[in-house]
């Protein structure tokens, strides 16, 4: 499989919440410059990434809002569901934990760990936060799709140990530290600093 760029799927991502918005105004067909303009990039380019993936629409009339919706979704792997836990019950991982927009978009945080006393055992609309130390026996028999890690930076790496031991392929990882996984995992970094120091260079050079 070619390798796409991260910046593609995120434009992706993008274009989708537009078609479905378009669809639910009952808007029946749409021109790659209309999605351009709400996605803040040109027609050109939104052609160039829908090409990637096949040929859509005709010339001269548009994009079928409901088919092309249907294709992004499957593109981004949205046609399935997919089992989410969160470890660290934190303020991050409680608020991703207690998202209701996940479960919309096919992602069902089913557990939640922590190892602070105080925390284990709460109840979140219905989800018990967990001992971590019962990782292995909750999991093995069933991993998740994608760990959320939002736990202290001295305590990530060893989470991700024992859940890739468990089989987990995914983790999006919130903590202050780079985890060191097998090439056949996949990590995504959400670093709250360098978003804000992205805005700081933004800021400081428009």
């Amino acid at each position: 499989m070619r390798k796409i760029a991260e910046s593609t799927v995120r434009r992706l991502s993008l274009y989708l919440r537009f078609l479905e918005e378009f669809e639910a105004k009952g808007i029946a067909t749409v021109s790659s410059g209309e999605v351009a303009r709400r996605g803040g990039t040109t027609s050109a380019q939104v052609r160039k990434d829908l090409s990637l993936f096949g040929s859509f629409g005709k010339r001269g009339m548009g994009y079928s809002v409901p088919e092309l919706t249907r294709a992004v979704r499957d593109i981004l792997g949205l046609g399935r569901p997919y089992v989410v836990a969160v470890v660290g019950a934190g303020n991050v991982g409680s608020a991703l934990a207690r998202y209701s927009g996940f479960a919309s978009r096919g992602f069902h945080v089913r557990w939640v760990y922590d190892q602070d006393p105080g925390k284990v055992g709460l109840s979140w609309d219905g989800l018990r936060v967990r001992d971590v130390e019962n990782l292995e026996s909750d999991l093995a028999d069933h991993p998740p799709d994608i760990v959320v890690v939002a736990t202290p930076e001295g305590a990530a790496q060893g989470v991700a140990d024992r859940l890739v031991t468990l089989g987990v392929k995914a983790f999006l990882n919130f903590a202050p530290v780079q985890l060191a996984v097998p090439e056949d995992v996949m990590v995504k970094n959400v670093n709250m600093a360098i978003e804000l120091e992205t805005l700081s260079y933004a800021l400081r050079h428009r």
